[in-house]
């Protein structure tokens, strides 16, 4: 069966980090995975009068939360992240193409103070009225990158070279949802 996805009003789309969340996943020993998640960041869908979406995001890094002290320490230094050279992540959409109900969003990430191209897979999960007024619309998308090619090869042999990053998206539009 195939579905419409709901149109996205014209204008900026703000991200509301309390009702959305930025996590990671990677391979540890070969055997288990680390989760963790950045809890630092912000962004913004643009709809153009053409109905064209740009995607923005920016994360501060220093915010990695995987519930361990020690680890969000080590994953600051520079045998990771290096938070004090590199204290920002970015993401600008290149392109947004429809795949079939869903979208794959074409960018640049910028991590670690290098830029890579970085494609993700996403969904619109649904349009609605916002509680304070306005509209809200939810996202999930998704994307594998090789730390390597970001510079980032601390723990070789420990921790996995690809890295799954999700994004759960709320953002917020001051215009009420059309019927």
């Amino acid at each position: 069966m195939t579905t419409t996805n709901p149109v996205l009003a014209t204008g900026t789309w703000t991200i509301d980090p309390v009702h959305s969340d930025i996590t990671f996943s990677v391979r540890h020993l070969g055997v288990s995975k680390v989760r963790g998640s950045f809890t630092d960041f912000s962004g913004e869908i643009t709809v153009a009068e053409d109905g064209t979406p740009s995607v923005s995001a920016t994360i501060d890094v220093a915010s990695v939360d995987t519930r361990n002290d020690q680890r969000d320490t080590h994953l600051r230094s520079a045998d990771f992240f290096d938070t004090d050279n590199h204290p920002k992540a970015t993401y600008r959409s290149t392109a947004v193409r429809p795949e079939g109900d869903d979208y794959l969003v074409e960018g640049e990430l910028t991590l670690h103070g290098v830029t890579r191209p970085v494609a993700l897979s996403l969904s619109l999960e649904g349009v609605g009225a916002g509680v304070q007024g306005g509209s809200v619309a939810g996202f999930e998308a998704s994307a594998e990158i090789n730390r390597s090619d970001f510079g980032i090869t601390g723990g070789a042999g420990l921790v996995g070279e690809k890295v799954t990053l999700t994004f759960n998206i709320e953002a917020g539009h001051p215009q009420a949802p059309s019927n």
